[in-house]
């Protein structure tokens, strides 16, 4: 049987079987770089995932500045996205700035936020912005939330941009008020807002009224604890650019600031009465007037006014609505309108003065009595007080009306135009100047200079006439022939009594006969009455001469020896 084959089954001898061969997978340490690259990656994308927010659109007018995957979106420094992209709108008028924002700034997209573009600005003496120089721009985010109910706002993702930084910060504390004035001068938006020369506020922006016709609205924001002392009646006034005036003290420049200067501003004060609580303090959105100037501001916390008015004929120029009504150098009122009267019962044109007397600026309050100031100045215009226009300054050609008492003036009443009462005037200043300058030029106008001329002439051709007469000269040789007789007494009269008595009748008669040719001469130049004055005085005195002579002769023939002792 060792020849045969022999078959022997697999289950016969399992003892004779090989063992199998089983081979063990070795982990390669290079594997762990891919596997912590993808764990690196998942985590990163993961992390991408969770802190994105949701994805807004903002429209600004224009771009410049932004720049996709770098500009940042900010509140207080804090970076709150990136702006991923930047397109036109389909009008091709603005942009939209597609923003990814960080998980959990979703609460704060609300149509309350506000979003502008940080760069460098300058808006009149103020420069903001500067930081941006260096880092680039970026877009500011303000959520608007602070104060307000969360639940009131609603959910946005779409949002236009602000062209220019507001003016206040959702999260400043403070109180936004209105302003109403008929123009608004330099005042522009960020102009600040002082009190008592301390910056509290600014102007937040202006809106001007349907149609352009009407006050125009300033809103402004006042700063917390300042937004305290503001009332219902409280004043505020226009500060804006330089304000030059001429006073007792010369020449007065006054600026508020540099910021004011070029930006514009306002400013407020305290009422006059002060003592108030913190009921009384102003509301938020409260409207106030505002004034041209701190003195008009200050004129209008006058309560008690007295209406006045005046009609003038002559020129009113330089006098205009707040002009100044003064009484003795003090000022007492201010004049409200200035207006062209050509009623044709005046019988002529005149310029119609309205003013309002302000008692308070003079009286205590215990010293006026309402309803009696009207006759106080009904007896003030009996007693001589007239209103008349006067210059108050040479330089700038402004005008003011006086109240003046006149010395002696003519009799004037006063009238009623309802509440108003008129009372007279009387031309003053350069007007009053120029009219009696005219008046004297009229008068002057009238004299017949002309006339005066010829007669003149006529006098002084009679006159030379006359002194070229021969009974003048012969008048005038008796005359000379007296004096030399006179000399020569004189002279004897030193010398000696004797020659003298002998010559005394000779020296009458020539007197007699110096008369006799002086009245000869009247008698022929009698009708010019100057020559005919002046010739009859030198007759009267050549006559008094002569009688002298004749008592002196006639006494010493009779009395010889007074010369030696004496009458």
């Amino acid at each position: 049987m060792n020849g045969q084959n022999h078959y022997q089954s697999p289950d016969e001898n399992d003892s004779t079987m090989p063992d199998a061969v089983v081979r063990r997978i070795r982990f390669s340490i290079i594997w762990i770089i891919p596997v912590l690259s993808v764990l690196i990656a998942g985590f990163l994308i993961w992390k991408s995932f969770a802190n994105n927010g949701p994805e807004i659109t903002v429209v600004f007018d224009t771009a410049d500045g932004l720049t996709s995957g770098q500009t940042q979106v900010k509140n207080k420094a804090v970076v709150l996205g990136t702006v991923e992209g930047i397109s036109l709108t389909d009008d091709l008028r603005h942009v939209n700035v597609r923003i990814r924002m960080n998980a959990g700034s979703g609460p704060m997209l609300t149509d309350k936020a506000r979003f502008w573009v940080v760069r460098p600005r300058i808006n009149g003496a103020s420069i903001t912005g500067l930081e941006t120089l260096m880092s680039g721009a970026y877009i500011a985010f303000d959520p608007g939330l602070e104060g307000s109910d969360p639940t009131t706002a609603q959910r946005k993702t779409e949002f236009r941009g602000l062209e220019a930084p507001p003016g206040v910060r959702s999260d400043q504390p403070g109180r936004t008020y209105t302003l109403i004035t008929p123009t608004i001068g330099s005042i522009g938006q960020g102009a600040p807002v002082f009190f008592r020369d301390v910056d509290v506020g600014e102007v937040l922006g202006y809106t001007m009224p349907p149609g352009g016709r009407g006050p125009i609205l300033i809103q402004l924001f006042v700063r917390e604890p300042y937004d305290h002392y503001l009332y219902p009646d409280t004043r505020f006034w226009n500060v804006s650019g330089v304000q030059v005036g001429f006073g007792a003290g010369g020449l007065k420049v006054q600026m508020q600031s540099l910021q004011a200067l070029f930006s514009g501003g306002v400013a407020f004060g305290l009422p006059r009465d002060k003592d108030r609580t913190p009921h009384d303090e102003a509301p938020a959105d409260t409207v106030f007037k505002l004034y041209d100037s701190q003195a008009d501001a200050e004129s209008a916390g006058y309560h008690e006014r007295v209406p006045l008015a005046t009609y003038v004929t002559s020129s009113v120029k330089g006098l205009a609505p707040g002009s100044q009504v003064t009484m003795f150098g003090i000022q007492i009122g201010s004049v409200t309108s200035v207006k062209l009267d050509l009623d044709q019962k005046a019988g002529h044109p005149r310029v119609r003065i309205g003013m309002q007397i302000q008692p308070e600026r003079v009286l205590a309050a215990n010293e006026i009595r309402h309803g009696a100031l009207t006759d106080m100045f009904k007896t003030l215009v009996a007693n001589g007080l007239r209103a008349s226009t006067d210059s108050a300054s040479l330089l700038t050609g402004e005008t003011m009306i006086s109240l003046n008492f006149v010395k002696n003036p003519p009799p004037a009443t006063t009238t009623m135009e309802g509440p108003t009462l008129v009372i007279p005037s009387q031309a003053g200043g350069m007007s009053g100047i120029m009219d009696s300058l005219s008046t004297v030029a009229a008068r002057l106008a009238d004299m017949p200079f002309e006339q005066i001329g010829v007669n003149a002439n006529n006098l002084l051709a009679n006159a030379d006439k006359t002194l070229t007469s021969p009974d003048v000269k012969q008048s005038l040789s008796s005359l000379k022939e007296s004096l030399k007789n006179l000399q020569a007494m004189s002279t004897q009269l030193r010398s000696g009594m004797g020659p003298l008595m002998q010559r005394l009748p000779e020296m009458t008669n020539q007197l007699d006969q110096t008369l006799q040719n002086a009245n000869h001469l009247l008698a022929g130049y009698g009708g010019n009455s100057d020559f005919h004055r002046n010739l009859q005085a030198m007759v009267i005195q050549l006559g008094q001469a002569a009688r002298s002579l004749r008592f002196l002769s006639e006494f010493l023939t009779n009395h010889p020896t007074a010369l030696i002792s004496g009458r």
